[in-house]
């Protein structure tokens, strides 16, 4: 379908790090994530935002003519439209008008390949909905078994729509609870088994599923594509020391991003709430690389991840193979600043990964001890038991004895040296 995207700039907008252009761009972006063919984007400048229209009658006008030549049968507005605002607009130029939360929600309608990451896409969707008070929805009226179990005398299609519409929400929280008890019983698997878990984090399309799959050598779909990621993904990473983690690919981040989006996903984004080590992948070549830096704290920061940013963080600096070699010096001094960890990598061409996989390693293993250890070959409880309760990172087999190298929590190595440990 060709598309024309529009960016309204508000005079009395708060200041942004990012050009109108950069704006622009990503709206253009998004279009054509969906495969719309973009004929026409322009900025326009919006000195008093109309309450019927968000445009002005001029603008309106002279972007119908542009509309028309160009075919479009769909325009997008980069910014939030009102029921009332959108249906005016669609009036005036005789096409279909969303806004750029509807255009996000498209995107994750048709990434979403799970049931829980359909299930999530689609209560956005509704919660989105039920404030236009559209009649588009009425088709989940089959759900309830057909028209004649639906509404009572007097009641108009409006409010069977709506009644519809939340009887519907319902049912999907009580599908993603189920959905979240899951998670929560797995993060409690994964706790016994002392297997930190790392989570990527990022602006979309900064590389964290290449990241990933460089890591984990795995085939995770990964283009240069926004919100090529949606459903997230874990997989088992063997560390240097020999540890294993738990590394989580999750949903990319945007300017702007809707909350009812992010209450949604709550339960994917979960994830990143109980990680033990955040690693937020940027893109360093990207002209707006901090303004997408202070977007994916803001969501941070919506999940009440305030102290993690300060503790639990490593800030991985994507691409530095395009930049050169005093910039990139420049990029990794600047980000230093902040006091937080920092590595430059090339998830693409692998440079800088293994530094990346040994910070994980020390910060990973902040509360673990390595202890080396002698057993006799009659002390096989004692052997089943390190290997239940720590990782085992070498083992040698003797005539009379065994040596293992294990990495324990502090409280467990406390434990086993209190009962029958021999270390050396």
């Amino acid at each position: 379908m060709r598309a024309v995207v529009l960016h309204p700039l508000r005079s009395s907008a708060r200041a942004d790090a990012r050009t109108p252009e950069a704006r622009l761009e990503e709206a253009v972006g998004l279009a054509r994530a969906i495969d719309l063919d973009v004929v026409h984007a322009e900025t326009i400048k919006v000195a008093r935002p109309r309450p019927a229209t968000l445009l002005g009658t001029g603008a309106i006008e002279r972007l119908k003519a542009v509309i028309s030549d160009t075919g479009a049968g769909l325009v997008i507005i980069d910014a939030p439209l009102t029921p009332v605002q959108q249906r005016n607009l669609e009036k005036a130029w005789n096409c279909k008008v969303i806004d750029r939360t509807a255009l996000i929600l498209e995107i994750f309608g048709e990434r979403a390949r799970t049931r829980e990451g359909r299930l999530q896409v689609e209560l956005a969707h509704l919660t989105y909905q039920r404030s236009r008070l559209v009649r588009s929805w009425t088709h989940l009226e089959r759900q309830r078994g057909g028209l004649f179990n639906i509404g009572g005398p007097g009641e108009t299609q409006l409010e069977i729509d709506r009644r519809l519409i939340g009887e519907r929400i319902i049912r999907i929280k009580r599908d993603l609870e189920t959905v979240r008890r899951r998670r929560a019983l797995h993060r409690r698997a994964r706790r016994r088994e002392e297997h930190p878990v790392v989570a990527l984090v990022g602006y979309t399309n900064a590389g964290k599923s290449t990241l990933f799959n460089r890591l984990t050598r795995s085939d995770v779909l990964a283009r240069d594509l926004l919100f090529a990621t949606l459903d997230p993904t874990m997989r088992a990473v063997v560390l240097p020391s020999g540890r294993r983690i738990i590394l989580s690919d999750t949903v990319g981040f945007i300017s702007d991003l809707p909350t009812d989006l992010v209450a949604a996903f709550r339960a994917t984004l979960e994830e990143v709430i109980d990680a033990d080590l955040i690693v937020h992948v940027r893109d360093i070549a990207h002209p707006d690389a901090e303004a997408q830096r202070a977007d994916v704290y803001a969501v941070l920061r919506t999940l009440g991840l305030e102290a993690a940013i300060e503790t639990s963080l490593i800030e991985v600096l994507n691409k530095i193979d395009l930049l050169p070699p005093d910039v990139r010096e420049a990029a990794l001094a600047q980000a230093r600043r902040s006091n937080r960890p920092v590595v430059g990598v090339s998830a693409l061409t692998g440079e800088g990964c293994d530094a990346l996989l040994e910070l994980i390693d020390e910060l990973t293993a902040k509360d673990r001890r390595v202890l080396d250890i002698r057993l006799g070959h009659e002390e096989g409880a004692a052997m089943a038991w390190l290997y239940d309760h720590g990782t085992v990172l070498s083992r040698r087999d003797e005539p009379d004895f065994t040596h293992l190298r294990v990495s324990l929590g502090a409280a467990d190595a406390a434990r086993f040296e209190r009962r029958q440990a021999k270390p050396h």
